[in-house]
This record gives structure tokens, sequence and C-alpha cells, in this order.
């Protein structure tokens, strides 16, 4: 059996009411070389907007977020910077662990652990174990992620099952299953799902603004929220018109 990805091992739970929102967390290189800084500057001022995002989640509405920390594909970068991204990372769960507990946040992160430092993995699993009773709030950070070769992997573990149906297959996509997405969120311009949650996004509305993610404020995250309620999701079927009255005749 592979040990690079997460062995379905728990049964599922349904999730408190709210939206499931995911956020790709583009344009933090971006946002730094317009300020002509270094691109690890636009990744710190990124991670300075996770933190607000997460503040904000709850109130807006949100119950599950997932964001996109590192894909599978960004192991392209130069070394240099995929070091300091590490170590941000790193950072970020030192030092926001303990205000997950305090808050009710669970802290999750998918995607392969292999490729990580072990120390690293030592770390994610720390915070995950202290931050797992969180009931406000459900954080899944994706880290070495490739929403195509999770689904591969799924496949694989499934093996032979005459019975298979979505909802069997959907719970060997992550341990414990989330639910599908409501809303994907990607910054920075660009308007595409660069191998991210493609299962999970199957009816998920997408809203896409030019904001650098470092730029991205609480008040965009709700403007995204209040714009996903005006939508009409069918789900592949029909909205019911109502039907006109007839006149009474005299």
């Amino acid at each position: 059996m592979p040990t690079n990805f997460i062995v379905q091992s728990t049964p599922r739970k349904e999730s408190a009411p709210g939206l499931h929102v995911a956020i790709i967390m583009d344009g933090n290189g971006r946002w730094a070389d317009t300020r002509g800084w270094p691109r690890l500057a636009g990744h710190q001022a990124g991670a300075n907007t996770v933190t607000r995002m997460v503040e904000c989640a709850p109130g807006a509405g949100v119950r599950v977020l997932t964001l996109y920390a590192f894909s599978s594909d960004n192991w392209k970068r130069p070394p240099a910077e995929v070091a300091g991204l590490f170590q941000l990372f790193e950072q970020y769960l030192t030092e926001e662990t303990g205000r997950a507990v305090a808050n009710g946040v669970r802290v999750q992160v998918i995607g392969r652990r292999d490729r990580l430092n072990p120390g690293l993995v030592q770390l994610i699993e720390r915070t995950e174990a202290a931050t797992a009773a969180g009931e406000k709030l459900w954080v899944r950070i994706a880290v070495d992620y490739s929403s195509r070769d999770t689904i591969v992997e799924a496949a694989k573990r499934v093996g032979s099952y005459p019975d298979l149906n979505r909802e069997i297959f959907e719970s060997y996509l992550s341990t414990p299953p989330a639910p599908p997405v409501d809303l994907l969120i990607r910054t920075g311009g660009e308007q595409r799902l660069s191998d991210f949650l493609l299962w999970e996004c199957a009816y998920a509305e997408l809203w896409f603004t030019p904001l650098m993610f470092p730029d991205f404020q609480e008040a965009d995250l709700r403007s995204a929220i209040d714009e996903f309620h005006r939508r009409q999701r069918r789900f592949g079927g029909l909205v019911a018109v109502p039907k006109r009255k007839q006149a009474s005749g005299r």
C-alpha cells in the first residue's frame, strides 16, 4: 500500500452547518515583485492574510476552509524559494497552534508527506492532534497537493469494489472526508483550478479576483460569499418557477 497519502481510517462525520470555502492563494510572489521586495516577503504577507481569513471565516458563515498552500508542481520553483516557503509554514504552525486550540479551530494538512522534512511531518502531526477537538472552524491546508494524484491513489486503494459509488469513493480521498466545496476563490487574476480539489469542486461556484492574496481582506471574502448567495445552484436540475395566478373572471 502506498505510504505517501493518508489512508481512510475514520468514519464520516456530519459537518457543522456552514459553507465549505476553498481559496487558491495566488499572487504572493508577484505582490512582492511589484514592490521590489524579495518574493519571500510576499509569502510572509500571504501568511498574515491566512491568519485574517481564519479569524473572520466563522463570522462569514464558513465552517470548512481549505487553503492551497503548496502544489506538487511548486517543487519546480527555485530551491531557495521552496525552502523559504516551508520555513514560513513551520513558523505558522508553531505560532498559530495555540491560538487555534483557544478559538476552536481544527487544523488538518492534506497532500503528500513523504517528500516533507521529517521534523515538519512531526510538527504537522502535533498540530493536528492538538486541534482535533476544534468545532468552530475546520482549516485544511493543502501542502504538496495534487488533486489528480489524490484521485489516482484513491482509485488504487479502492481496487475491485463491485458496489462502488460516489460516496464510497469520496471517503478514500481524504481523512476524514470533507464536504463538497461550495465556493472556490482564486486571487491573483488567473482563472483556472490548477489541480486543486477537482472532485470536491464538481459543483462549486467559482469566484476570481485580480487582487493579489496579500491584499485580500475580510470585506473581499464577504463580497465573494454574498455573490455566492445570489447565485442559483441547480446541480444539473431546474429551478422551480412559480405558477402565475390566473385572473379571476367576473
